[in-house]
């Protein structure tokens, strides 16, 4: 029996025979001996790129479409990124694949995901248009990303975004700041080298320098870095009593700061400064230290008096000395001493003969 046939425009003929691909017909007249009627046809529009059929894998294996098509038969390891007309359209996973394009520009990407990440110029457009087989990574200013795929390390990744295959293994992802950070130890209660119990505030400043050994090294490195800083504080708080604890605050800043700096090296952290914020005494202590602050103050006061007195009785002493060596100028200072009584009295004093200056003036007055 003849069999008639007629193919479309932007259409495909599948003619089949016994479930066998025998034949893909373009657009035309067709005309086929149908020998027992066992001629089968199925049309297929070509301006649907993704080719749609239950028997794809043997369409596939027939070899028959040449380049009418693209076709894809991708292993377990293989993902295609498929481009039409230009745009991003998806991407294709493990199994057989047919896209016509005779009526489409078509472009396909073959890649391996034994290679975890995605690295690709297009990404933004893969990643708006089909995420779903990606895992995405976003990394922030100021911070980085350490991934481990199936528990080894895949990279340190710095600012931007990254795409890594869901399927392709279990990827884990730590996010570390790198800003600089304040680690405040507050309420530590320490006593003093001569039994005295306080409360003391401090201030480590601090920044993450390696962001492998950050989290790899320990598992939460800034709590690592405020136990090694409580410790230290401890340590020499304990070492010294309170008088040289109170009067030296700057100094126990700077041992603080070297100490942890040695420890932080270790996590990947850099130190940046250290102090003290606040030291809290009791409250019976708090008057004891007045008591004393006061009785010093007194004392160096009177201290100040008496010195000021001292160097005033020396200066008298040595101005009766020059005087006493030299009688001009023992007149000069009567005749100073004249004048600012005369001024103070309102006097006109005349001066006689007769003795010395001094005497004259008593016995004018």
């Amino acid at each position: 029996m003849i069999r008639y046939i007629h193919i479309l425009p932007h259409t495909r003929g599948l003619l089949w025979r016994d479930g066998e691909l025998v034949e893909v017909l373009r657009p035309g007249r067709y005309v086929r001996w149908n020998w027992l009627l066992k001629l089968r046809l199925a049309r297929a529009s070509t301006k649907n790129v993704w080719l749609r059929h239950d028997d794809i894998d043997l369409i596939v294996k027939s070899g028959l479409l040449d380049e009418d098509a693209v076709v894809l038969d991708l292993l377990d390891h293989e993902r295609a990124l498929v481009w039409i007309d230009g745009r991003f359209d998806r991407i294709a996973g493990p199994g057989r694949h047919v896209l016509w394009r005779v009526d489409h520009d078509v472009r396909v990407e073959v890649v391996d995901v034994h290679n975890v990440q995605l690295v690709h110029k297009e990404l933004t457009a893969i990643l708006n248009h089909d995420p779903s087989m990606l895992q995405v990574v976003i990394v922030e200013p100021g911070h980085a990303s350490v991934v481990f795929h199936n528990g080894a390390l895949a990279g340190v990744l710095p600012q931007g975004t990254y795409a890594f295959w869901r399927d392709a293994g279990q990827i884990r992802v730590n996010d570390v700041d790198l800003k600089e950070q304040v680690l405040d130890i507050s309420g530590q209660e320490i006593m003093t080298a001569d039994k005295v119990t306080l409360r003391m505030n401090a201030l480590v400043t601090y920044r993450v320098s390696d962001p492998l050994k950050s989290v790899t090294a320990i598992d939460d490195a800034s709590q690592a870095l405020y136990r090694a800083a409580q410790l230290a504080l401890r340590e020499m708080v304990g070492a010294r009593d309170l008088d040289a604890l109170l009067t030296s605050r700057d100094a126990l800043a700077r041992e603080l700061e070297e100490t942890t700096r040695v420890r932080a090296t270790d996590l990947g952290i850099t130190v940046v400064s250290a102090g003290i914020r606040d030291v809290i005494l009791p409250g019976d202590m708090k008057e004891l230290m007045n008591h004393v602050t006061e009785a010093k103050k007194a004392a160096e006061a009177s201290l100040i008096t008496r010195r000021e007195e001292t160097a005033a009785m020396r200066m008298q002493a040595n101005t009766a000395k020059i005087l006493e060596s030299s009688p001009t100028l023992m007149k000069l200072r009567e005749l100073e001493v004249l004048e600012k009584i005369a001024g103070k009295a309102n006097l006109t004093v005349v001066v006689g003969d007769g003795g010395t200056l001094s005497e004259r003036v008593v016995k004018l007055l």
